[in-house]
């Protein structure tokens, strides 16, 4: 076992002290970890996240009377999502209800029908895009995105793995790196993101992305890099997944609810793009200096390709 991995498991068997999220979040926790829990918990979160007024006035034994569970199951469940035990989930929930009697904007989730005119279907993505951005923003954890942020702005290398839209969306982080003088690649071959994550060492930075977190093509590479010293990151919308054990940061997103017509691939990119940029703005704003020189340089060696506007 490499000693990395070894500190690794070693702070893993260590208490830690949970860090509650915002109650403007809770409803974003909810949708991001909903899919991993047993149908009992589910029936306790969505309760909470559907009713945060009533459920705030119910009492631990009441909450789970209400929603034909245990006391266990809504102590665990509130431990889930967070709050270190029912009290404090409790708390967040009545600052919720406060938050939206004053007139926040109720959650909006809209499915599309094989049958939905075209105006409707763009109305509903929009809303479904813009919960998605919103929970993302909501639920991500910025100790998590600065950490990420530094290890990049100081890397001799970046690796970035992803496979299908995640592989899109690693492009697309790779682009941006490049054009601010950054060394960076996304290998779109699950065989030679593994050959390149052998030759990582600290001083690297390795990034995978993948919505399940369970992604084999993705884990293995960022399990290598890991084990050879390289600064890692992953993000998902899991972090129950088994990519995470190899993370030394993790980004987690949200993504609108799977339907037969808009499978998780689309929703999940259109966070994933997000924390994307929130990592680039970060690089570039902590790297300003160079970057700024770096990205005039890109424009003008691709300014001859642009066709001019024609005068009249």
């Amino acid at each position: 076992m490499s000693s990395k991995l070894k500190e690794t498991f070693d702070a893993a068997s260590s208490p830690v002290t949970p860090v509650p999220p915002a109650p403007a979040a809770l409803a974003a926790k909810v949708r991001t970890l909903a899919p991993s829990m047993t149908r009992s918990m589910q029936r306790v979160a969505e309760a909470v996240a559907g009713d945060p007024a009533g459920s705030a006035a119910l009492t631990v034994t009441g909450l789970a009377e209400r929603t034909g569970t245990s006391e266990a199951t809504v102590v665990r469940t509130a431990r889930i999502l967070g709050y270190p035990g029912y009290r404090d989930l409790r708390i967040a929930l009545a600052t919720l209800a406060a938050q939206q009697a004053a007139g926040a904007a109720p959650a909006v989730t809209a499915d599309i029908a094989v049958d939905d005119p075209l105006p409707s279907v763009v109305a509903k993505l929009a809303q479904e895009e813009a919960q998605c951005l919103a929970d993302t923003a909501a639920a991500l954890d910025t100790a998590q995105l600065e950490a990420a942020v530094a290890a990049l702005a100081s890397a001799r290398r970046i690796d970035v793995y992803g496979i299908g839209a995640s592989h899109l969306v690693g492009q697309d982080l790779v682009q941006k790196l490049l054009r601010i003088g950054l060394i960076a690649h996304a290998p779109g071959d699950p065989h030679l993101a593994v050959t390149n994550a052998v030759q990582l060492r600290a001083g690297d930075v390795a990034i995978a992305i993948s919505h399940s977190g369970r992604t084999t093509d993705v884990i293995e590479p960022l399990r290598v890099a890991f084990e050879h010293g390289a600064t890692t990151l992953a993000i998902t919308g899991r972090p129950d997944g088994e990519l995470v054990q190899y993370a030394d940061h993790v980004l987690t997103t949200s993504s609108a609810r799977e339907s037969e017509l808009r499978p998780a691939a689309m929703s999940s990119r259109t966070s994933q793009l997000l924390v994307v940029d929130c990592l680039f703005i970060g690089v570039a704003q902590r790297t300003y200096d160079r970057a700024a020189p770096a990205l005039s340089a890109s424009y003008e060696a691709l300014a001859h390709r642009h066709t001019p506007r024609s005068r009249r």
